[in-house]
């Protein structure tokens, strides 16, 4: 076999040959990996992509930005054969195809690894990789053919397990790479990576820009979807901005900036992207005193938070953050500790009471905690107020309730065709405003947020921070969790920084550095004098 991308070993089982792809480095030469030429999209009513163009070349790592509803994930399904599009030419290794099907696209090399991990955790990480690959003889799998192909494939993306291990047993991090591994294995040289760090720590995410860097350095090429400019100006070599369906820019090496990105991908110049507001705080409105999670027994918190003030809360992955604002909003039980809501103690057992209490939580997951994705615009709005005014004896007065809504999406500028469009049809920014919306109908004096931002884009995340600015001008107090230090440093009035359940330091605006947040953040000692 005269392919260098094959090869040939002995199976220990029975001493036959096994010819076994090698999907790393696969292709070399000029043609680009793969060229899309005026490719147009339409569904009904909306013109998806509008003749557009890209070039992928080998061994290149090419990023598709964009806010959401720009065309980024219909380009990227057309590449995986998900969707046709309605005219324009494909060219993959520079030969003219049609991806009719995600069968055809990965036939010629092409793998789409979803944010939305595709894995079976009740399988081993073999299993996964080969699954409807599976190697067999006479009808029974070579379970022995896949561990070690599994062990070998593993290694490529830098993750040193035991095929057998469950993938229900392994953290995020490692479940993402196992999926590149899946795509290597059946000789994938072109990776189409939506939002691979979305779920990912800080710590996760270092290891995964490592398997990148070196899946490009052996020639392996990749369209990288992300929100997260910073990563991309560390990662891409080329960057095509997409906007309401076109192509708005592209950009190549040192012109990859920030500011860039930022002007193509909304129209404008972003100079201000943290409109910070100097303003007069006013009393305390919210007390945790003596408090200790269930999680950290051993260790007790005292916070405390002042009417139309934004405080910040930072902290590695694990530090306990989001267990925290989840004791707060009575979600995880405390084992002892008191709070008090505008100088009154109150007694927190369950959401409910924190709801009665003017307390709101925004979660981190907002389609499995946040919203019931196929419930209507205008229903998940209600939710939090079907016990409240306006109701009688329970029942919602769906007149009153649907003028709510109607207010509610004004106000917030949530872009849906009507209340009653389903919300798992939103883009994830305006997504977050119906869970926003859904507390603010309650007019709560503290609002708690877990990561607001994350997997949203630019212009949305500028939209939530002035809701946010607003919210405090009234007088609401917020504390928000977030692991974009950029972010909690342009938020927040004051930041408390958590490390390993227990509060490491508080910063006050004038003291916010990353260097300070960091220091705390790692459980050092930050000397503000030095």
């Amino acid at each position: 076999m005269n392919d260098p991308r094959h090869r040939t070993e002995i199976d220990s089982d029975n001493g036959s040959a096994v010819d076994l792809a090698d999907p790393i480095g696969a292709v070399k030469g000029d043609e680009p990996a793969l060229e899309v030429a005026g490719i147009t999209k339409r569904f009904p009513g909306v013109v998806a992509l509008d003749n557009v163009s890209i070039k992928l070349g080998q061994g290149e790592v090419l990023a598709v930005i964009g806010e959401n509803g720009a065309g980024k994930s219909t380009l990227m399904k057309i590449l995986a054969g998900v969707h046709i599009p309605d005219t324009g030419h494909i060219f993959v290794q520079g030969t003219e195809t049609e991806l009719e099907s995600p069968r055809a696209a990965m036939d010629l090399g092409i793998a789409l690894i979803h944010q939305e991990l595709s894995l079976l955790p009740n399988l081993t990480v073999g299993a996964n990789i080969f699954l409807g690959r599976e190697p067999h003889m006479h009808g029974w799998i070579r379970r022995r053919v896949i561990a070690r192909e599994s062990e070998d494939i593993l290694l490529r993306v830098g993750l040193r397990i035991v095929p057998d291990t469950l993938v229900g047993q392994l953290p995020i991090g490692h479940r993402q790479l196992v999926e590149i591994a899946r795509a290597l294995s059946a000789d994938a040289r072109i990776l189409i990576m939506d939002e691979p760090t979305s779920s990912l720590s800080d710590a996760e995410a270092d290891v995964f820009f490592g398997v990148v860097r070196e899946l490009r350095s052996r020639g392996v090429s990749i369209v990288y979807v992300s929100h997260r400019l910073r990563e991309i100006m560390d990662l891409a070599d080329c960057v095509v901005v997409l906007r309401d369906g076109k192509v708005a820019g592209e950009l190549t090496g040192d012109r990859i900036t920030r500011n860039a990105m930022v002007r193509r991908m909304v129209g404008r110049d972003v100079t201000h992207f943290y409109r910070k507001t100097n303003r007069v705080l006013g009393e305390t409105t919210f007390e945790a005193n003596d408090l200790v999670l269930s999680a950290w027994p051993d260790k007790s918190l005292n916070i405390s938070l002042r009417a139309g003030e934004i405080v910040g809360l930072a902290g590695l992955v694990g530090s306990g953050r989001t267990e925290l604002l989840r004791a707060f909003f009575g979600v995880d039980r405390t084992l002892s500790g008191h709070i008090r809501c505008d100088g009154c103690a109150v007694d927190i057992r369950s959401p409910s009471d924190a709801i009665e209490a003017g307390i709101a939580l925004v979660p981190e997951d907002r389609g499995q905690q946040g919203l019931i994705l196929n419930m209507a615009v205008e229903h998940n709005l209600n939710l939090s107020v079907l016990r409240r005014d306006g109701q009688t004896v329970g029942w919602l007065d769906r007149a009153w309730g649907a003028e709510a809504a109607a207010r509610m999406i004004s106000k917030l500028d949530i872009k849906t065709p009507s209340g009653m469009m389903v919300a798992r049809k939103l883009s994830g920014g305006n997504q977050q405003k119906v869970v926003l919306g859904k507390w603010l109908l309650l007019n709560p004096r503290v609002l708690l947020l877990d990561e607001p931002t994350r997997g949203i884009d630019i212009g949305a995340k500028e939209e939530i921070y002035r809701l946010l600015e607003e919210l405090a001008d009234e007088g609401v107090a917020i504390l928000f969790a977030s692991s974009e230090l950029d972010e909690v440093l342009g938020m927040s009035d004051r930041v408390i920084v958590m490390h390993e359940g227990r509060l490491a330091g508080e910063l006050e605006r004038d003291e916010l550095s990353e260097e300070a947040v960091m220091h705390l953040a790692t459980g050092r000692v930050y000397d503000k004098a030095a």
